[in-house]
């Protein structure tokens, strides 16, 4: 058993829209295929991965360095033997062969881009879910595919005014989504709470509203919007300052009385072990957004998880950024909190399995071998070019 190739490519994902702190113009991401020699109805098994939005294409890493130490090694050394599969792992390792701890810029998301795609490849061999070997291997056997998913919009865009913002809200709430998320600190205080407002008109019993400040906020801005935001029933007020200034994070935990979210640019275990640290997050009511496609892929999230339970934090607490298939899986085996979704951006890489719809803020996902690409018809048009 061995990894015959790995193809990388880099794909755009451009669209007009706007966060706080940039635009998505001109956004890439990089596709990768894990090819092995296992054959499966007569075609080799391929794993597939992608990197998330936000961070572009990483092909120069992939090629140039992470994926030729992978084809180099021995095969043997890359193999689980109790299982008869290819070794995540031992894979991983291999990958960081010769790499210096710290600097989790952009070679975290190369690596968590073909970490997602050697997942996709060692469930496929196993023929089952991902989910279910995660559960298998980690929680005893018990997996929980009904996930909890929140819809992520309210971008910034030329033109796009109240209406057109509630009237994005009011879409995906009609969809079956119970939280939505949209934007803030692309415009002023007060616009952003007009804003606000005018989403909350839209939400009955049940439903609730996130913001999202994507890291923009100085110190004096983040403190005025969490004194402003309090006066709202909000789901969560999510990252309003520099991911690494958990000073700040610290005073805004003690200052706004309600939760907070924080986490999605933070790239490995140790930088989430400082926030647990140093950030005052609150393991009663804040959540954590780790998204494994940007840190190293699910081995080191894997570690993540353990230093949670170490400091006394639920999995549950966990809702990872990213709204795709890979981060579903986790959820749904390793028992986290629920998933983020990008209902209508993003596309084809974020999302669901065709036929799998949004019911009182929830999905189930489906039992397709791996993560389960080939279940969504438009993404596996993309991957199966490879």
């Amino acid at each position: 058993m061995r990894i015959t190739e790995i193809r990388e490519k880099t794909v755009p994902i451009a669209s007009p829209i706007a966060n706080a702190f940039i635009d998505f113009s001109k956004m890439t991401c990089s596709v990768v295929a894990v090819i092995t020699d296992v054959v499966r109805d007569g075609k080799p098994v391929t794993g597939y991965g992608f990197n998330s939005n936000g961070r572009y294409g990483q092909g120069a890493l992939i090629r140039d360095r992470f994926a030729p130490r992978i084809l180099e090694a021995d095969p043997e050394m890359l193999i689980d033997h109790q299982h008869d599969n290819l070794d995540p792992a031992k894979i991983w390792d291999r990958m960081m062969t010769n790499e210096k701890p710290g600097g989790h810029g952009e070679r975290s998301v190369a690596v968590g881009t073909i970490d997602m795609a050697v997942w996709d490849a060692a469930a496929k061999i196993a023929e089952k879910p991902l989910f279910e070997l995660l559960a298998e291997r980690y929680r005893n056997g018990i997996a929980n595919p009904k996930i909890f998913v929140y819809a992520a919009g309210g971008y910034y865009y030329p033109g796009k005014g109240l209406k057109e913002l509630k009237a994005e809200m009011r879409s995906y709430l009609e969809r079956g989504y119970s939280v939505v998320k949209m934007k803030i600190g692309g415009a002023s205080l007060q616009e952003d709470l007009r804003r606000i407002e005018a989403v909350l008109e839209e939400l009955s019993d049940g439903q609730q509203l996130a913001v999202d400040a994507n890291g923009r906020f100085n110190r004096e801005t983040a403190l005025a919007y969490a004194d402003a935001l309090a006066a709202h029933p909000l789901f969560w007020f999510e990252e309003a300052g520099d991911p690494l200034d958990y000073e700040l994070q610290n005073e805004l935990s003690q200052r706004y009385p309600g939760p907070m979210a924080t986490g999605e640019n933070l790239f490995s275990m140790q930088d989430a072990r400082n926030l647990l640290r140093y950030g005052g997050m609150r393991p009663d009511q804040d959540w954590l957004q780790f998204d494994c496609a940007l840190s190293y892929g699910l081995v080191e999230y894997l570690r993540t998880l353990r230093m949670l339970k170490d400091s006394g934090w639920s999995s549950r607490r966990c809702i990872p950024h990213g709204g795709h298939q890979m981060s579903l899986n986790i959820a749904a085996g390793l028992d986290l909190g629920g998933n983020e979704s990008y209902p209508d951006l993003f596309q084809p890489y974020g999302g669901f399995p065709d036929g799998v719809s949004v019911e009182n803020g929830y999905v189930t996902l489906p039992a397709l071998p791996g993560i389960g690409f080939e279940g969504k018809s438009a993404l596996y048009r993309v991957l199966k070019t490879f």
